[in-house]
């Protein structure tokens, strides 16, 4: 298998049900061998592969995790990354804040991790760097503003990370695999914008853990404080930074100007609207918004107001009776709907964001994996639901058409300005 250096672009396997490994290799067979047919017929095709606690340990028993390898040479696929936030069960029932537990104050969440850091150094392919995406290590709501509960919670929390991470070192010093932990901020996630997760990796992570790298691996100070930023990267859900109004282009600035990586990007769009003055033009939002006030997910709502603060409710039920508040200007839902639909009847989608992070890309080259990751699609409302292999295909199309495009206006950009240059 070769596979071409560059963009890797897939799809989060997180929005097929299961959570035995038998689901998992099931949903993998019946999905992903047809998404692969029709995107990538004659090229290896990446998987953003999610694995459960209990698929994880299940694939370790036996020869299965072997099977499986070769079963991916066979069919031209390959495992680079893996989503490593949603722990347990994550479909058919009410995940809502669940699925921060257990948090990075546990054992079960360390566990769990190295089992996948195990699985991805021998599923991932010669010469290629590979990721977990992880939770941004607890709910926020749960310490309902305790601070100093909060200081133990990112106390604990580093000394887990500092475990894991000795661990992402020792796995590449013994077998040559590069893997990073891919943090993923996300509304009311103790991490949930770019300012608290640089504050978190300078105040907490980057010391505390190169001070354990130099006490436990005998490590320089500067080689340490390198495998900190090789080990611990940004997972960028575009959805989640856009609740969060914040601006691609200067996150990434803040990011680089700290020396800190980009692992991946999620791929992804969340529900948005532009509020009217009339109360009935809001009532009639309302009433869209509503139809995606489900019971499985937490669906958060970030509010712009005139004075450009933001209000946050948790949930959709919790927003909807505001919506006729005077100062609100703009609604966001965390609700990721596929990247292809710009607007839903009266609602629009936050899709102009994964526009601004693709030319971002294009110009920067700041990671090579792109994940389009809507795991809605089995609570979404009935008209915005279509075969699934053709909705897969249809969004990771709809990607690539857009970096392509990206890259092209670039060229054409560079190809005028040096020819300005010229003249």
């Amino acid at each position: 298998m070769e596979i071409q250096q560059g963009y890797q672009l897939t799809y989060c396997t997180n929005i097929h049900p299961g959570e035995t490994w038998a689901a998992v290799f099931e949903s993998l067979r019946r999905y992903v061998l047809p998404v692969k047919a029709r995107f990538s017929p004659d090229k290896p095709f990446a998987i953003g592969l999610r694995l459960s606690d209990v698929a994880s340990k299940e694939l370790e028993q036996g020869e299965q995790l072997m099977e499986f390898k070769l079963w991916l040479a066979e069919h031209d696929l390959y495992v680079p990354i893996i989503n490593g936030f949603p722990f347990g069960s994550f479909h058919g029932e009410a995940v809502k804040d669940d699925v921060h537990r257990p948090d990075w104050t546990t054992r079960e969440r360390v566990e769990y991790t190295k089992r996948l850091v195990r699985l991805l150094a021998f599923l991932l392919p010669e010469g290629i760097v590979g990721g977990i995406s992880t939770s941004p290590l607890s709910y926020k709501p749960w310490l309902a503003g305790d601070a100093p509960q909060t200081q133990v919670v990112l106390q604990r929390s580093t000394q887990h990370l500092a475990e894991l991470v000795e661990e992402l070192v020792r796995v590449r010093a013994q077998t040559g695999r590069l893997i990073h932990l891919d943090i993923e901020p996300e509304p009311d996630g103790l991490l949930e914008t770019s300012t608290e997760f640089i504050d978190y990796y300078e105040t907490y992570l980057l010391p505390q853990v190169s001070g354990h790298l130099q006490a436990t691996l005998g490590l320089s100070q500067q080689r340490a404080v390198q495998a900190v930023y090789d080990s611990v990267q940004l997972c960028y859900d575009v959805c989640h930074f856009a609740l969060a109004y914040e601006e691609p282009a200067a996150v990434l600035e803040q990011l680089a100007t700290k020396k800190i990586k980009v692992g991946r990007v999620q791929i992804s769009a969340a529900l948005k609207a532009d509020l009217p003055p009339s109360s009935e033009d809001r009532h009639a939002l309302a009433q869209q918004f509503s139809t995606f006030a489900e019971s499985t997910y937490l669906h958060q709502v970030l509010v712009r107001n005139r004075d450009n603060s933001i209000t946050q409710y948790p949930d959709l039920p919790a927003a909807l009776p505001h919506i006729l508040d005077a100062q609100a200007t703009e609604w966001r839902s965390h609700f990721h709907v596929p990247v292809f639909l710009e607007r839903y009847n009266l609602l629009q989608s936050t899709q102009p964001e994964i526009q601004k992070i693709i030319r971002l890309l294009a110009a920067q080259h700041f990671t090579a994996y792109l994940e389009v990751e809507t795991y809605t699609w089995e609570v979404l409302p009935p008209e915005i639901k279509q075969d699934l292999v053709s909705s897969i295909e249809r969004e990771l199309s709809w990607v690539k058409q857009n970096l392509e495009l990206a890259e092209l206006q670039l060229k054409e950009s560079n190809i005028t300005s040096t020819v300005g240059v010229s003249a």
